[in-house]
């Protein structure tokens, strides 16, 4: 086997391993890692058809990953809708998520405790995300679940409830803590500080 080859079966296990991802922006990234190898491989065999292929599919891919990154932190994008802690809507996207949100949050268990509150964020007529949290003391939220389902976990869309004007603030809390042994948090990059062995988020009007 020469070097070519190798290109050309590198640049196809690549293109066949980013069709298994569940998340959205990994397969985008791995796909066009792929196409861009395949069209050099096809080019330098001088395969044209294949190289307007897979030039193809390179530019869709990057568009679809510029447009992606521009609307993560775009308010028109995503939606977040407060909901009760009864709504039958929310219980049945927890039981329909239940093992993998157990995964990131093995603590949590749901009941209808006093004063709990709930949001769901929406892209669409998609749920992404949902976010749970009680009072902890006065003015202090405990997030009990953050949970953002598989397609959108590399999106972070969470951060839309934290920056909201308003939403937590009308309830009014002043401060977040998250929860401690929270599985891949990513709250750092949300202006949280880690204090022990959790987050901490002041909020603002």
């Amino acid at each position: 086997m020469n070097w070519l080859d190798v290109i050309g079966w590198v640049g196809s296990a690549v293109l066949v391993w980013s069709l298994s991802q569940a998340r959205l922006l990994r397969l985008r990234v791995l796909n066009l890692i792929g196409s861009v190898v395949l069209v050099v491989y096809n080019a330098a065999l001088s395969v044209w058809p294949m190289v307007g292929l897979n030039a193809a599919m390179t530019g869709i891919n990057a568009f679809h990953l510029y447009r992606m990154h521009r609307t993560r932190h775009d308010d028109a994008t995503y939606t977040v809708v407060p909901v009760g802690t009864d709504d039958t809507f929310l219980a049945h996207v927890l039981r329909v998520h239940w093992a993998d949100l157990a995964k990131f949050n093995p603590s949590f268990g749901f009941d209808d405790a006093p004063g709990r509150a709930a949001f769901l964020i929406m892209r669409g007529d998609e749920v992404v995300g949902v976010l749970i949290l009680r009072p902890a003391s006065t003015g202090v939220a405990q997030i009990e679940l953050d949970y953002v389902t598989q397609r959108f976990r590399d999106v972070s869309p969470g951060e839309f409830v934290f920056r909201s004007s308003g939403l937590l603030t009308a309830l009014g809390y002043h401060r977040v803590l998250t929860p401690p042994g929270m599985v891949a948090p990513y709250y750092g990059r949300l202006g949280f500080q880690r204090t022990g062995d959790h987050y901490e988020l002041e909020l603002v009007d």
